[in-house]
């Protein structure tokens, strides 16, 4: 008969543990994410605070997720299984990158050096796409970096080209890393690229203070 005093183990072997280990450490991650996601919200931390720590929680989601990959289908039913109420948190990973990037943030004065460097991301994402790169794990770097990039420029969050551009890495961020585009996809996401290419830089020609 088992005893209500003896400690109930949910592992028999060394692999069992492990295997649990990792799920408390994404079960706590996800959590300290929505935490910090509500504190932002509230005001309760500046932007320089935000920024830094969030993009460390989802790196470290995304290292702890292809760890229990076996064991959790999706985030989703990570959160329903261990009763997770982390809406919150739930939004930032399926996003991908902070709210200062997806909602664009208020960093001062831009630099020729920015400009280059949002360019160069656009020319090595589109020439990605016409090489044909369609796995999620080829093309959601390249985007990421376009997304964060694009972000630190002020005037962004009024262009259409950006929302598109948040919209392809949401779709991208919710794919497992072997999945690929399909071909009418990938010829969508080059047209948008494409006009989010050509606003950025009408954008930059015609209205330099909005920068």
């Amino acid at each position: 008969m088992l005893s209500l005093d003896e400690e109930v183990r949910l592992y028999t072997t060394n692999a069992e543990r492990e295997k649990y280990s990792l799920l408390a450490t994404l079960f706590g991650v996800v959590v300290a994410l929505d935490y910090l996601e509500r504190a932002y919200v509230r005001d309760a931390i500046t932007a320089a605070e935000y920024s830094p720590a969030c993009t460390r929680l989802l790196s470290q989601y995304m290292t702890m997720l292809k760890l229990v990959k076996d064991s959790i289908p999706s985030i989703e039913d990570f959160m329903a299984r261990y009763r997770l109420d982390t809406p919150a948190a739930l939004h930032r990973i399926k996003v991908g990158v902070p709210a200062t990037v997806e909602h664009s943030s208020e960093a001062g004065p831009e630099t020729g050096k920015w400009i280059a460097e949002t360019t160069q991301n656009f020319i090595t994402f589109m020439d990605a796409l016409k090489l044909r790169l369609r796995a999620k794990d080829q093309l959601h770097p390249i985007l990421q970096e376009l997304v964060t990039g694009y972000a630190r420029f002020k005037g962004s969050k009024d262009w259409e080209g950006r929302s598109r551009m948040v919209g392809w890495l949401i779709t991208l961020n919710g794919m497992k890393a072997s999945e690929e585009l399909t071909e009418e996809q990938s010829r969508q996401l080059l047209f948008d690229v494409d006009y989010a290419y050509a606003e950025f830089f009408r954008s930059l020609g015609g209205n330099k203070d909005g920068l």
